[in-house]
């Protein structure tokens, strides 16, 4: 699949942003009563697609700490599906994890959710999802999410705990196989909110980077610190990155094309070797 850069275009971009981002905020508004049918990009109410059509499902629904770039990250997101041929529905309604609705989908997107955001029989069609061999990709606070829900803990692969302030630091790319990764380099300096976990994930999940606490300040969890990982869990396909709190990171084309591989990874849409 062909990756169209995102440098060189920031005006282009910039008024993407602008005419999703009102889109966005309409599409995620809180709802109440059955799920009504979502948008997509250009405003019209998606259809239900064909067997063959990819779709995929934001959830970017917050009980605690909201981040201000929820409505771009979702922007960017719905536009990668636009230039890469898969369908992006948008929201914050948690009506819309039943069986019924979850079935049109490839995967789910946990996009900078926090706190307890499903009630348990939303958990259990989410759980039901899953084991069907659905794919879940968790960006950032989707480690923020659900402490009480253990099962959802292990899909994600660790809880957050703190962080220090927003700062740059080096990524130490660990699989430079993953759709995710590849297009990255080896030694990717970025600013971020880097997030310590409760514990360390790595040996139930395959990392993919790490973030080198030597470049920064304020790091918690020593020489191995995993900052982004895949598995496969309970029958499902499961991808998180720790990065993404800010809306700069929706504009960086390196970020977008970690986002696109996660998503596109566990969707079905692009291999994902070494994630089982």
């Amino acid at each position: 699949m062909t990756r169209t850069p995102v440098e060189g275009r920031p005006i282009a971009w910039s008024a993407f942003c602008l005419a999703a981002v009102s889109l966005v905020l309409i599409a995620c508004g809180e709802r109440s009563g059955t799920v009504p049918a979502a948008t997509s990009s250009s405003g019209g109410v998606l259809a239900s697609p064909a067997p063959s059509t990819v779709r995929v499902l934001i959830f970017s629904r917050t009980a605690a700490f909201r981040h201000s770039a929820i409505p771009v990250a979702v922007a960017a997101v719905i536009h990668l599906g636009d230039e890469h041929g898969y369908l992006v529905d948008a929201t914050e309604d948690a009506g819309a994890f039943t069986d019924a609705n979850l079935a049109h989908y490839r995967a789910v997107v946990f996009l900078l959710t926090t706190g307890d955001v499903l009630d348990e029989a939303q958990q259990a069609a989410f759980e039901r999802f899953i084991r069907a061999g659905g794919g879940f990709a968790g960006v950032h606070s989707a480690s923020d999410t659900e402490y009480g829900w253990a099962w959802y803990g292990q899909l994600v692969g660790a809880y957050f705990r703190r962080h220090p302030a927003v700062q740059p630091a080096v990524v130490r790319i660990e699989d430079a196989g993953h759709p995710s990764t590849a297009s990255l380099p080896a030694s990717w300096k970025r600013t971020d909110e880097w997030y310590d976990f409760r514990t360390n994930p790595r040996q139930a999940v395959h990392v993919l980077a790490s973030v080198d606490e030597s470049t920064y300040s304020g790091g918690g969890m020593g020489r191995d610190h995993p900052i982004a990982w895949c598995h496969h869990f309970d029958g499902g396909r499961s991808w998180y990155t720790a990065m993404g709190h800010a809306a700069e990171s929706y504009a960086d084309s390196n970020f977008l094309a970690h986002l696109e591989g996660g998503i596109e990874s566990v969707a079905g849409i692009r291999g994902s070797d070494g994630c089982g």
